[in-house]
Order: structure tokens, then C-alpha cells, then sequence
């Protein structure tokens, strides 16, 4: 591809590609990673019906994805400064040892108690190396050419989603769900054994880590962190026991609620929270798509296997639809990010993701057959492409070289505390008006339109995801003449 000529009339070749001999060492580990995250979601998702009634906690399920993404929430943080500081190897290596002790703690657990806390284990190492893996992104590609390597990471969740569910299904139904958990530890040693060289041999390549406001203001974004981590888990934890009606319960949501809103700011761009301008907004409308999105996918398979009597591999199935979508939201938004404001891309894709959660709910309240919403689901992930790919651009673009690691650790802190906020208060809804197995279709349909008007929401703040123009001082021509970040 070539760029069109400018004002001068000389054309300038585009830079090398994702898969180019510049940049092949360090892009084929990073894919190989994103494939095994890909891969545990998926499967995760499939088989936690079967453990969910298997450890007796049906009522409980939510839990077991908002646990996860809780301990995110301190790993986004923890890497962000870390990864600054240090380079992304360190976090990263970290993160997956404590991912793949968490996967094994979640294969042996003998009770749910027990697998939650492996998956409170795993969501740390996650955490950790999502953000590792965004830094290495940000400092190894230039600003052309990142669309194009979020469209790989995007494609490298196709061919998990198509063949994971099944898979993931089959080994439930044939074997154990313990096995969706326990196939993954070690193809998760072996990948970080061949990435971690590599990671180190790319950050020499392409510079040093910078400074971030130094020691005393990473340990302050630390204790941050096990704030927000802390009370986020706290709502979860009253959410879910709301039905009993008692005050501690009440207590505890509200109060951890009130922890999460107090140190949320310091760990987000300023503005974020008044949905200022630019990166800010970008940041929340993050959120804002994953809690939409998770909210509504942790209940698809429950509902398609409880309400429509489908097998676990038949609903994991029906998450395929939710894979293609976003690969191909992602690969629209490589093509035309360039080409179309990118506060537009936010926008259709939040009205994609709400035009399907209303989709979603209208089936399921009308009792159409299950197979509908492979249709609703596809549209949902298209939605989701534009968004989570723009989003991820759009942070690496606006944030400064040397910030790049606390600019993708408050994007993926708002990914995951989205996620958990959508979970949680949609587990807690659910919790405290399950009836019981095909008895529960008004409260599904409620569930996705409620999560649909989220996801309008995101699409609405996306229009303020334009750069702000720069303060003009003086009058004149050279005042006058610029202007930053416009679409």
C-alpha cells in the first residue's frame, strides 16, 4: 500500500507490516500469547455451567468471571508502573506464572470456593500481561501500523472461537470441565518459555523504559489499585448476597462501591470521570463497552442451556457468532480508521452492541428458537471490534512515549472494572430473582435490554473521544493554523 502523494507530489511507501522481517520476531509470540487467552476465555465460558452445578453455586455463577476480573483490576495497575519502569518483561513473566498457578489451582479445586480463588490467582497473571503485551505493542510498532497489528491479535481469536467452544464442550461432557481448565497450564509454559526471550530482545530494540513519576508515585497507584481491587470485590460479594435482604449485605455493596468511586480517579487520565475531551473519554467508554458486552456473554450459555435446553457444546457454539463479528468489527476499523472520524467508529459500534443486546432480549422474551441468537451474537461482537480495537489505538496514539504503560494499564483498568461492574450488578439481579431452570426467561430478557442501554451509552460518550485542540495564546496565522487529533 502506498499513502497518496502530498502537496510535493512524492508518494511514501507504508511501513513494514506486522508480519515483515522487521517485525515478525516480536509479532508471532505476541499472537501466540493472545491465541492461549483466547482459547481460556472461550473454553471458561463454555464449560462454567457444568462446573458452576457440578460445585453446587448456580446462584453464584457470576462470580466465578467477576473474581478473575477483580484481581485484573490490580494486575492492570501493578504493570503499568511496573512496565514503565522496568520494560515489559518483568510483568509479563510474572503474570504468567501466576496464570498458569491459578489454571492448575482451578483444574484440582474441590469446592467453588476453591476455584474461585484460582481464578482470583489467574486474573492477577492476567492482568499483568495484557498491559505487558500493550507496551510491547506501543513501543515496537509505529502509530500506521498498530490498526493493523490489533487486526492480527483480533484474527488470532477466530480459530479458538470456532473450534473452542465445541472443544471445550466436548471435554466437559466427555471428560471433565476440569480439563477445559487443566489443557491450558502447559501450552502456557511452553509459549511463555519461547515469548519471554523475545519480549526482552524487543524492548532493547526499541527503547528504554521511562520514568513515571517516580517510586513514591508508583506505590501510591499500587495501594490504589488494592483499593479499587478491594472494593470491587466487596460489591461483588454483597451483590450476590442481596436476596437475604440483611443490612451487612447492603453494607457491603455500598460501601465497596463508595471505596471503588474514591480511588478510581487516581489511577484514571485526569478528567475521565467528567468525560473530558480525548483520552479520557476513551478510557470510559472502555468500560463502558466491556460492561455491556461480558455482562450479557456470561449469561448467554446459562440461558441457552437452562431456558432452551441446549448441550454445552451447542452454546458454546453460538459464542462463535460473537468471535467472527469481532474479528471483522476489528479488521473495518484497521481499514477505516484513517478514513472516517474515529469518534464515528465508537458510535456505530456502541449502536451495534446495543442493537443486538435488544435483539438478544426480544428472543429470548418471544421464546424464538436458541440458534436466533447466533445472529444477535454476531452482530454484538461486530460492535465490539470497532470498539475495543479503536479504543486500543486511539490510547496509544494520544498518550505520550514514555506514559504508554500507564495509558494502556487505565485503559485496561476501565476493560476490566467494566466487566466486573456489568457482571456483578447483572449476577446480582440474577441472584436475587432466579426462580429456577426454565422458569427464568423475563429475567434473562431483562438482563440484555438493561446491559443494551449501556452499550447506547458507550456509543454516545465515543463522540467525545476527538484529541482536544490546543489552548491558542496569541492571534495569527501561526496560532490559528493548528490543530491536533481532529477525526
Amino acid at each position: 500500500m502506498v499513502r497518496p502523494a502530498g502537496r510535493g507530489g512524492t508518494a511514501a511507501a507504508a511501513p513494514a507490516g506486522p508480519l515483515s522481517r522487521a517485525h515478525r520476531a516480536t509479532t508471532l509470540p505476541v499472537l501466540a500469547f493472545i491465541c492461549l487467552v483466547a482459547f481460556e476465555s472461550i473454553a471458561v465460558a463454555t464449560a462454567m455451567p457444568r462446573a458452576a452445578a457440578d460445585l453446587g453455586a448456580v446462584r453464584s455463577y457470576g462470580l466465578a468471571f467477576s473474581s478473575f476480573l477483580t484481581a485484573s483490576l490490580l494486575g492492570t495497575v501493578v504493570a503499568g508502573s511496573w512496565a514503565d519502569a522496568r520494560g515489559p518483561r518483568p510483568p509479563m513473566a510474572a503474570g504468567a506464572a501466576l496464570f498458569v498457578v491459578g489454571q492448575s489451582v482451578c483444574a484440582a479445586a474441590p469446592t467453588y470456593s476453591a476455584l474461585l480463588a484460582g481464578r482470583l490467582l489467574a486474573g492477577l497473571g492476567g492482568g499483568l500481561l495484557v498491559v505487558s503485551i500493550y507496551v510491547v505493542v506501543g513501543s515496537a510498532y509505529p502509530d500506521e501500523v498498530r490498526p493493523r497489528v490489533f487486526g492480527w491479535m483480533s484474527a488470532c481469536w477466530v480459530l479458538p472461537g470456532v473450534a473452542g467452544p465445541a472443544l471445550a464442550g466436548w471435554m466437559a461432557d466427555a471428560v471433565s470441565w476440569r480439563l477445559v481448565f487443566g489443557v491450558v497450564v502447559p501450552v502456557a509454559v511452553l509459549v511463555a518459555a519461547v515469548i519471554l526471550p523475545r519480549v526482552a530482545a524487543a524492548a532493547a530494540a526499541h527503547g528504554t523504559p521511562g520514568g513515571t513519576g517516580g517510586a513514591g508515585a508508583a506505590r501510591r497507584r499500587v495501594w490504589r489499585g488494592l483499593a479499587v481491587a478491594g472494593g470491587a470485590g466487596a460489591l461483588q460479594a454483597g451483590a450476590e448476597d442481596l436476596t437475604g435482604g440483611g443490612a451487612a449485605a447492603v453494607l457491603l455493596t455500598a460501601g465497596g462501591a463508595a471505596v471503588v468511586v474514591a480511588a478510581l480517579p487516581g489511577l484514571l487520565p485526569p478528567g475521565a470521570l467528567r468525560l473530558a475531551r480525548g483520552l479520557p473519554s476513551v478510557v470510559v467508554v472502555r468500560g463502558l463497552f466491556t460492561a455491556a458486552f461480558f455482562g450479557t456473554e456470561t449469561f448467554v450459555p446459562l440461558m441457552l442451556v437452562s431456558e432452551r435446553g441446549f448441550s454445552l457444546s451447542q452454546a458454546g457454539l453460538v459464542l462463535t457468532g460473537g468471535t467472527l463479528g469481532w474479528f471483522a468489527g476489528t479488521t473495518s476499523q484497521a481499514r477505516a480508521l484513517d478514513r472516517l472520524p474515529r469518534a464515528l467508529l465508537l458510535l456505530v459500534g456502541g449502536t451495534a452492541l446495543a442493537a443486538a443486546g435488544a435483539l438478544l432480549a426480544a428472543l429470548t422474551l418471544t421464546g424464538a428458537s436458541g440458534w436466533w441468537v447466533l445472529a444477535a451474537w454476531l452482530l454484538a461482537g461486530f460492535g465490539m471490534g470497532l470498539g475495543i480495537a479503536t479504543t486500543s489505538v486511539l490510547t496509544l496514539r494520544l498518550a505520550a512515549p514514555a506514559e504508554r504503560g500507564l495509558a494502556s494499564s487505565a485503559l485496561q483498568l476501565s476493560d476490566n472494572l467494566g466487566c466486573v461492574l456489568g457482571i456483578a450488578v447483572a449476577g446480582g439481579v440474577f441472584a436475587a430473582l432466579h426462580v429456577g431452570a426454565g422458569r427464568d426467561q423475563a429475567l434473562f430478557g431483562g438482563l440484555y435490554a438493561g446491559l443494551a442501554l449501556v452499550a447506547l451509552a458507550a456509543g454516545i460518550v465515543g463522540t467525545r473521544a476527538r484529541a482536544p485542540r490546543p489552548a491558542v495564546s496569541c492571534p495569527g496565522p501561526a496560532a490559528g493554523s493548528s490543530t491536533v487529533g481532529g477525526p
